[in-house]
């Protein structure tokens, strides 16, 4: 279990933005769109800096059920500052609840992958950019791909 923290914080280290703003919102919720569109993933894909929603899309076969998860996945990111996945693998690795280790309801606060921190260098976390509507690993693995790949044209 160690291995897979680690391996999440490491991601949280290299996964970082030089600049992140409207356009970079935009552009990254739009390759979201159209690889899960092509492959028809049903999902919700929501881009956040700070209070501000930059980009948000529900895809055929989502409901308002997923809208809920990004909220409570959003909320859970912005109180610990790392990803929704990572805090749900530290929770299991602890053999504890949320609300038994933070004594936070689960009811607002959703340990479930799919919400990565979106890290300037040298700035820190400005927000956030979520998943919702696959099993936990893949609405994650999702994220840090688009990520990735998104930070790999930025070279």
């Amino acid at each position: 279990m160690e291995d897979i923290l680690e391996q999440l914080l490491r991601e949280e280290r290299e996964l970082q933005f030089a600049s992140f703003n409207e356009d970079s919102a935009w552009q990254l919720g739009s390759e979201l769109v159209e690889k899960c569109a092509r492959e028809g993933l049903p999902v919700t894909i929501d881009i956040m800096r700070g209070e501000h929603q930059l980009f948000h899309a529900s895809l055929r076969g989502t409901s308002a059920d997923n809208d809920e998860w990004v909220k409570r996945k959003v909320r859970l990111v912005y109180r610990f500052g790392h990803s929704s996945f990572y805090i749900g693998q530290l929770l299991k690795n602890k053999g504890k609840s949320i609300e038994e280790m933070f004594l936070i309801p689960e009811s607002q606060y959703a340990p479930h992958g799919g919400c990565f921190p979106i890290i300037v260098k040298g700035t820190g976390m400005v927000g956030t950019i979520t998943v919702s509507g696959l099993p936990q690993e893949e609405d994650h693995g999702l994220v840090v791909q688009t990520i990735k790949d998104y930070l790999s044209k930025e070279k």
